[in-house]
Order: C-alpha cells, then sequence, then structure tokens
C-alpha cells in the first residue's frame, strides 16, 4: 500500500508561483518509486477532476496548464513535485497526487492506484 502526502499548496495572487510536492511511502522503498507513474490532478468545486500532468517513461501535462507547469521527480527522495507558474484564479482547486505502476501516463483517473489527501490551491484575482 502506498501512501501519498501532498504539501505546498496556499493563497497566491494571480500571476505568482507555487511549488506543490508530494511525497510517497510503504511500498516505495529499494528503489521502487521509479516504476510508479505520478500523477497530477485537481479539482474545482463543481467541477470533475482534472488531469494536470504526469510523469513515467515520458511526462504529459493538460491542455490549460502547459508552458506554465512543470512537473519534476526525484526518485532518491521518493518525491514529486509541480512548479506552477503564471498562475490564474481558473487555476483554483484541490490538488491531489496520484501513483500507479507502469510506464505510460495516465490522463483518466480511475487509472491511478493511490492517491493522496490533496492540498489546496488559491489563486486570487
Amino acid at each position: 500500500q502506498v501512501q501519498l502526502v501532498e504539501s505546498g499548496g496556499g493563497l497566491v495572487q494571480a500571476g505568482g508561483s507555487l511549488r506543490l510536492s508530494c511525497v510517497a511511502s510503504g511500498g516505495t522503498s529499494g528503489g521502487t518509486f521509479s516504476r510508479y507513474v505520478m500523477g497530477w490532478f485537481r479539482q474545482a468545486p463543481g467541477k470533475e477532476r482534472e488531469f494536470v500532468a504526469g510523469i513515467g517513461w515520458s511526462e504529459d501535462y493538460g491542455d490549460s496548464v502547459k508552458g506554465r507547469f512543470t512537473m519534476s521527480r526525484d526518485n532518491a527522495k521518493n518525491t514529486v513535485y509541480l512548479q506552477m507558474h503564471s498562475l490564474k484564479p481558473e487555476d483554483t482547486a484541490v490538488y491531489y497526487c496520484a501513483s500507479v505502476l507502469g510506464t505510460w501516463v495516465y490522463r483518466v483517473p480511475k487509472e491511478y492506484a493511490y492517491w493522496g489527501q490533496g492540498t489546496q490551491v488559491t489563486v486570487s484575482a
């Protein structure tokens, strides 16, 4: 069983930046973390969960964040990051980290086996 804990959310003005972190534990030791596809999703009130970014053998980004967000991973620390620049009010949401064993990035939430509790990002106009 993998546990994911997100951090780094908060309140920021439009145009600002934030960096989210997601630390994995429980089943990711001994170099196995690198075998997991990691994803970031977000969900705003009244909306469906939306794919933001993913990293496996390659990286993928949702259309609304391309060029503004960058995902990276540090396998030695069992951690993935989401660096967010040029934030907009429409980026306001709870951001979730997700993982699944595999190689290819999935854009569909149901493909991911493990989820964190989420971290709130609020962008003021």
